[in-house]
């Protein structure tokens, strides 16, 4: 694995842009989000013309949002980025991106997101080895309130977000499908999106890698195909944990295999510690906040699930 490129921590005060790169965002929703990253003592920052912008089922045109991206990382004054939603569209701005040569190392910032924002994420990290943060966004996650179903996590994201000195423990909530421990470091995010870096220049390394898998609105036969798909394309060489998400949405017909039975069936051979039902990504209880691009240890026992996080994400 590369070295890791660490962004500043956040602080008290410190102002954060808020960022439409994917689908259209509903305004109310946005503004709740903020009044909560107000109340936490952040500034957030928008450019309402940006955020609520609508071209199609893009949150205004690829170059509009790369362009967006391009200047919050050189703005003065911001300390993060944050992802008003997911949706779709973010894979354009990171062609976009690839085309201009991409960001450069001096304007490092925390980039917080999930779902489809994987794509930026994953080639962050390809091409520049930046530590990301996968977890809650202004409208899903900060819009639904602290520790509290539907809203995010507030002990992983205060963590991941200003601890500078040591690693820390974080609750996965899930299930044990595979017991063990292993050490590696934390990469992956939205199953759909991985998939989708397969033939690119960016396509995600996996090897030694604790690998987070997640999505929603799969039927499980599709879920099937995804992992099937990864693992026929060795990504699951060399992984050394699994973390699953709750894949809510994703039943089958009555009495079918359920996703955890896909998991189970299709990565049992690996022989690596895997957690199905972690609370990352699209879940409806509060959202973890996990690093990407650090070194954690996994834990999946009966007893718990644990993710201990080695290394501080931020600097």
């Amino acid at each position: 694995m590369r070295a890791s490129l660490k962004p500043p921590a956040l602080r008290s005060g410190d102002a954060i842009r808020i960022l439409s790169l994917a689908s259209p965002v509903e305004e109310a929703r946005v503004e709740v989000g903020c009044a909560e990253l107000v109340r936490l003592g952040y500034e957030p920052k928008l450019d309402r013309e940006q955020v609520f912008a609508r071209d199609g089922f893009f949150a205004g045109t690829a170059e509009s949002r790369a362009a967006a991206l391009r200047a919050a990382l050189a703005e003065k004054g911001t300390h993060a980025i944050f992802c008003s939603r997911g949706g779709y569209g973010t894979n354009y701005v990171v062609e976009e991106f690839a085309a201009a040569g991409g960001p450069s190392a001096s304007t490092s910032r925390i980039l917080l997101g999930y779902s489809d924002v994987t794509s930026l994420q994953i080639y962050l990290w390809q091409k520049f080895g930046w530590v990301s943060f996968y977890g809650p966004m202004a409208v899903h996650g900060f819009g639904g309130g602290a520790d509290v179903a539907d809203g995010y996590d507030s002990g992983s994201f205060h963590r991941a977000m200003t601890e500078t000195r040591q690693g820390w423990r974080i609750d996965l909530r899930g299930e044990a499908i595979a017991e063990g421990q292993a050490e590696g470091v934390v990469l992956g995010g939205c199953l759909t999106l991985i998939e989708t870096t397969l033939g690119t220049p960016w396509e995600l390394d996996t090897h030694d890698a604790i690998l987070l898998l997640e999505d929603c609105d799969m039927k499980p036969y599709q879920v099937d195909r995804a992992l099937v798909h990864l693992k026929q394309a060795g990504k699951f060489d060399g992984v050394r944990g699994i973390v699953m998400g709750d894949f809510p949405r994703c039943e089958g017909a009555a009495g079918s295999e359920t996703v955890s039975d896909v998991a189970r069936r299709v990565l049992a051979a690996l022989k690596v510690p895997i957690v199905f039902g972690a609370a990352i990504g699209h879940t409806k209880r509060a959202m973890l906040t996990l690093p990407l691009g650090v070194r954690a240890q996994l834990r999946a026992a009966a007893s718990g699930t644990w993710l201990d996080v080695l290394e501080p994400a931020v600097v």
